[in-house]
C-alpha cells in the first residue's frame, strides 16, 4: 500500500486531537498539514492546545511544533500539500458543509467526523463492517461535484456505533422494532470532568439532537444505492433515549428488539460470534480481529473495563436474555472517541484506500 499524506482539519479540538495519536505512526497515513480555526492558526501545536490537551497520552513529539493552519484561509496551501484530508471542525452546520465541500471541489477528498453531510443524498456514511458496499455512490457525487478525485464521505454518529454493529448482523430474522437507550461519555461533548463539573454525581436525561440521528442514521446505513442516491430503509422502527452519564469515554447502550422470525438464544450468539466484515477480511491496520464481542459474566460490558478493547476499536455486548415486551434485551459498548469517532473515520479511509478511492 502506498504511503498518503494526509492533513487533520480541526486538529486541536477532542476529535482531531484523537486523530493525532491514531495517525503518529499509521503504517499508510502521514500526517503532513495539521489545521484549525484562525485563533489557533500560526501557532505551534503544542502551544494551540497548551491547556486543553484532553487526551490521557502526551502530545506526539512530531506534531508538537508543527505549524498551524488555517483550515479556511490556507485551503489551497492544504490542497497542494496532501492526498486526503480527515475533518473534524467545530462550527455551524452550514459552515461545515460549505467548508468541506470547497476541499472536495479542490479535489480533496474528505474523511469527515462532521454531521453536516450526513444526509446528503450522494454522500455515503460508513461503518466499514457494515455498509462498505455504499462507496460505490462516490462516482455519482464525483459528477454532481464536478470532480475527478474530490469527494466527501462520513462516519455515523458515535451513540449508534455501540448498537447498531451489535442488530446487523440480526437483520436475516427481520429486525423490525428497535428500543434503544444509551449512556453516553463526556467525551462525546468534547468535555473533560474538569471541563463539565455539572456532571458529577448526576445523569443528565438531554443531548441535543442525539435521539433523532440515532433512530434515522441507521435507516441510510441499511438504506440501498438507487439512481445516483442513498435511499433509506423503511425498516425497522428505532426509538431512542439518549443520556449524559459521568464516564470519561466508552458509550452503553441498552437494547430491546423484536424480530419477524424470532432466533433462539444460541442463533443470535453464533450469529455475533461468526460475523466479519470487510475490514477484517483485507486486513486493514485499524480492523478489529474480532469486531463483536460477547461477554457471558452479568455485569459486563463496562465502560471502564472494556472499552479499550482491541484498542477501542471492538464492540462489547452481553446480558442477552429473553423479555416480555420485545423478544429479546442486551447491553452494548462501544469507544466513543475510537470507534464511534476518529477512529471509525481512519478505518473508513483504509478501506477507501483499498478500495482505490483515494489514488
Amino acid at each position: 500500500m502506498k504511503r498518503y499524506n494526509v492533513a487533520v482539519i480541526g486538529a486541536t479540538g477532542m476529535v482531531g486531537q484523537r486523530f493525532c495519536l491514531l495517525l503518529e505512526n499509521h503504517p499508510w497515513f502521514n500526517v503532513a498539514a495539521l489545521a484549525a480555526s484562525p485563533s489557533s492558526a500560526g501557532k505551534k501545536y503544542a502551544d494551540a492546545v497548551a491547556g486543553r490537551w484532553a487526551m490521557t497520552s502526551p502530545i506526539p513529539a512530531k506534531f508538537a511544533d508543527m505549524t498551524v493552519l488555517d483550515a479556511e484561509a490556507d485551503l489551497d496551501k492544504i490542497a497542494g500539500m496532501v492526498d486526503f484530508v480527515f475533518c473534524a471542525v467545530n462550527m455551524k452546520k452550514e459552515e461545515i458543509r460549505a467548508l468541506e465541500e470547497k476541499y472536495a471541489k479542490a479535489e480533496v477528498p474528505v474523511i469527515s467526523n462532521n454531521s453536516a453531510h450526513r444526509f446528503t443524498p450522494d454522500v455515503p456514511m460508513i461503518i466499514p463492517e457494515i455498509n462498505p458496499q455504499h462507496a460505490d455512490i462516490i462516482p455519482a457525487q464525483r459528477k454532481r461535484l464536478g470532480t475527478k478525485r474530490g469527494f466527501i464521505a462520513v462516519k455515523s454518529n458515535c451513540s449508534l456505533q455501540s448498537y447498531v454493529p451489535a442488530l446487523h448482523p440480526l437483520q436475516k430474522y427481520g429486525v423490525k422494532a428497535v428500543a434503544v437507550s444509551t449512556y453516553q461519555a463526556i467525551s462525546g461533548a468534547g468535555k473533560t470532568f474538569d471541563r463539565m463539573p455539572e456532571i458529577l454525581d448526576n445523569v443528565i436525561p438531554y443531548i441535543g439532537g442525539e435521539e433523532e440521528k440515532s433512530e434515522r442514521e441507521p435507516l441510510k446505513i441499511w438504506g440501498s444505492i438507487e439512481n445516483g442516491e442513498i435511499v433509506c430503509t423503511d425498516t425497522p422502527k428505532i426509538t431512542a433515549q439518549c443520556l449524559r452519564v459521568p464516564v470519561s469515554d466508552g458509550h452503553t447502550a441498552a437494547v430491546f428488539v423484536s424480530f419477524d422470525k424470532k432466533p433462539s438464544k444460541e442463533e443470535i450468539l453464533q450469529a455475533w460470534a461468526d460475523f466479519s466484515g470487510e475490514p477484517q477480511k483485507l486486513g486493514l491496520p485499524s480492523a478489529p480481529k474480532q469486531f463483536l464481542h460477547y461477554f457471558e459474566e452479568d455485569n459486563r460490558p463496562q465502560a471502564k473495563l472494556d472499552r479499550m478493547l482491541e484498542n477501542g476499536m471492538a464492540v462489547s455486548v452481553g446480558r442477552l436474555r429473553e423479555d416480555i415486551l420485545f423478544d429479546y434485551k442486551f447491553v452494548c459498548l462501544s469507544h466513543n472517541t475510537l470507534r464511534g469517532a476518529a477512529g471509525g473515520a481512519v478505518l473508513m479511509a483504509e478501506l477507501l484506500a483499498a478500495k482505490g478511492y483515494l489514488g
